[in-house]
């Protein structure tokens, strides 16, 4: 290994470290002293009630650890928006797992705690996975109601969801295991089993303190809405149990009853670990991303045995298309090429930019992976489309549209890896977060923005002077260069893997060691639903 490979690997390393000591923190919830009341009340916090009820030794896939990373500081903080989220194992079944954290604001939801929930049920629908719901929330975040009740991407569209989860047979189970009032109280009451623990577990539209206030009543909150009285007397909740474990076991004894799902038939074989070393991906990926590398060698070292079947090889040198396994499943990868290569009629094209014969190919790579049945994997390292005279005079935009057309039409579950640089028109073509992955996540250090920082910042930087012109004034050389290092700054923390998993533009910031787990449980989650044909989806495949 040459010296750059050395460095580039303690770099990389470094950026995921800092990710880790950052999700330990997360993990912590709301600290010691709120983990501590809840003991207290012989609670289990939201992270051990999961591992509970999780199967020994199995895999689990956390959805949007960071959700609203630094987003909240004015109110106290939101850590991981307040709630866990995930895809695991419990009896064996593949099923989506969603957990308030009481330890931070008492689970209230804040709007990214809306926009996490909503990513999950999103995630159970698109591939009909059963859904485990762990209530223990003070219902809405009252300071800011106004960003999290009234939209169509708000608080109530939860509801709208259990709904449609219930008409497409998708099993949905509730414990109740601390608080759950007000519109909150619907989700475990649309549930298909709705459990409750006695002692902690409380479920009604308004606590004492808003019925007092509303119609006078005096009336203690168990009395109003606990275990005893949601069993018993209502008939609202199934059944009641003395503690978090014992409910937690009568999940487990659901979910071992249920019955198999229709297959979706994606083809899988034994798996084989990749010949190449996945630890060397840390030294192929450049630590500075603007540098290129042969995205070749990360793909090696990502497929089973190494193995990997390029299309069109030596067309459209700057998208890397070709058939894999992952995990034993068959994939369609599509990949950014970030080596300088040559085109067909000789000359040079940067990597990591697409161009119109690029976006042809990909485009035709999308639809044949579509006629075989076989899943995608999207490969992110792009800096945008090709621009300029000679771009725009041989048609970048309608090959580009080609692109993004096949892709947006995609019926063949989708899954996107951002390894590097996610820029602009790019971050489309290759499957952004708008274009439906089934999961879409980014190794440490990844960059998501409409430009590039040096660029965005001097475009920002002359649209600043022209308008202090048009003013009469003038700047100075001196705070010119001060502007545009604020521009930069600004703009830079824009782009980092933490601002837009804060966000939830990506499902999470990975380990590259543990790609391959999220890509093979993203297709036998996508397994359990049947594709939906062109027709029926609306989608229209043109023959270009």
């Amino acid at each position: 290994m040459d010296i750059q490979f050395n460095k580039n690997e303690d770099l990389n390393k470094q950026e995921w470290d800092l990710v880790k000591s950052r999700l330990e923190k997360i993990y912590k919830g709301g600290g010691e002293k709120s983990a501590a009341k809840q003991k207290e009340k012989g609670k289990l916090l939201a992270r051990e009630r999961i591992d509970y009820l999780r199967d020994d030794g199995s895999s689990w896939i956390e959805i949007g650890a960071f959700a609203g990373y630094e987003m909240y500081d004015d109110q106290g903080g939101c850590v991981a928006g307040g709630v866990v989220a995930g895809i695991g194992y419990v009896q064996g079944r593949q099923c989506v797992i969603v957990a308030n954290d009481a330890t931070v604001k008492a689970g209230a939801w804040f709007p990214i705690t809306g926009k996490k929930n909503l990513r999950a049920q999103e995630i159970a629908m698109e591939n009909r996975l059963p859904i485990i719901y762990l209530v223990d929330s003070a219902g809405v975040y009252l300071p800011m109601q106004d960003e999290i009740f009234p939209d169509k991407e708000h608080f109530g569209r939860m509801f709208r969801n259990n709904a449609h989860m219930s008409a497409m047979g998708i099993t949905q189970i509730a414990a109740v295991m601390g608080s759950c009032v007000a519109g909150g109280a619907y989700l475990p009451i649309m549930s298909d089993e709705a459990l409750i623990v006695e002692g902690n577990g409380s479920i009604f539209l308004a606590g004492s303190y808003l019925v007092k206030a509303a119609i006078g009543e005096d009336i203690d909150n168990e009395t109003l809405g606990g275990a005893l009285t949601q069993t018993e007397i209502s008939g609202v909740i199934d059944d009641k149990f003395p503690n978090d474990q014992a409910c937690l076991d009568r999940i487990k004894f659901i979910m071992n009853k249920l019955g198999d799902y229709e297959k979706a038939g994606f083809d899988r074989i034994t798996a084989k670990s990749p010949v190449k070393k996945m630890e060397e991906i840390w030294g192929v990926l450049p630590a500075d991303k603007a540098k290129p590398y042969k995205t070749i060698e990360v793909i090696e070292r990502l497929v089973d045995n190494s193995e990997f079947e390029q299309y069109k090889e030596g067309y459209g040198k700057t998208i890397i298309c070709g058939y894999a396994r992952i995990d034993g499943w068959a994939v369609g990868i599509v990949a950014n090429n970030r080596e300088l290569v040559k085109s067909k009629k000789g000359e040079m094209q940067f990597g990591g930019v697409i161009y119109s014969d690029s976006a042809d190919k990909a485009a035709r790579f999308i639809m044949n992976c579509n006629q075989k049945k076989i899943p995608l994997v999207f490969l992110q390292d792009v800096t945008g489309f090709m621009v300029g005279s000679r771009s725009e005079h041989g048609g970048i935009i309608k090959d580009g549209a080609k692109m993004v057309m096949a892709q947006s039409n995609s019926t063949v579950p989708k899954f996107t890896i951002i390894m590097g640089n996610s820029y602009g028109a790019g971050n489309y073509a290759m499957c952004g977060k708008a274009y439906d992955p089934r999961l879409i996540v980014a190794w440490p250090g990844a960059k998501i923005a409409v430009m590039g920082g040096e660029q965005a910042a001097k475009t920002l930087l002359q649209i600043e002077k022209a308008s202090l012109k048009s003013k009469g004034l003038e700047i100075t050389p001196e705070a010119e260069k001060e502007l545009l290092d604020k521009i930069t700054q600004r703009y830079e923390k824009q782009t980092t893997t933490y601002y837009a998993a804060a966000r939830l533009w990506v499902d999470a910031i990975i380990n590259p060691m543990d790609t391959r787990t999220w890509i093979s449980m993203g297709i036998e989650a996508a397994n359990h639903a049947r594709l939906v044909k062109g027709a029926e989806k609306g989608a229209l495949f043109l023959t270009f």
